[in-house]
């Protein structure tokens, strides 16, 4: 699924930056989208940019927030949720 989503993100935004926190919780199967959402919100609220922790190097040209967070201005983020047997979701969030 990695390689998909990585072909997708680099595809419709290239420079948009690309985090997961699920090194941080580790794969909660059902509630993993649940979990990634909240993160988004707070994420939204205190303006920065998760880190996906023990990052060493992606295969794919992404802007990374590797390793520790980033200060950012942020105002949308997409959540996307790729389960077991095709169940694959994205939620939009944005902050007015």
């Amino acid at each position: 699924n990695d390689s998909s989503e990585a072909r997708a993100i680099l595809e419709l935004c290239p420079k948009s930056p690309v985090s997961s926190t699920k090194s941080m919780t580790g794969h909660a199967l059902g509630a993993a989208g649940a979990i990634e959402a909240a993160f988004c919100c707070v994420a939204l609220r205190e303006q920065f940019l998760p880190a996906n922790i023990n990052f060493a190097q992606s295969e794919f040209p992404l802007n990374i927030v590797a390793n520790k967070i980033r200060a950012a201005r942020v105002r949308r983020v997409i959540s996307n949720s790729f389960g077991f047997g095709g169940a694959n979701a994205a939620v939009l969030l944005e902050r007015r």
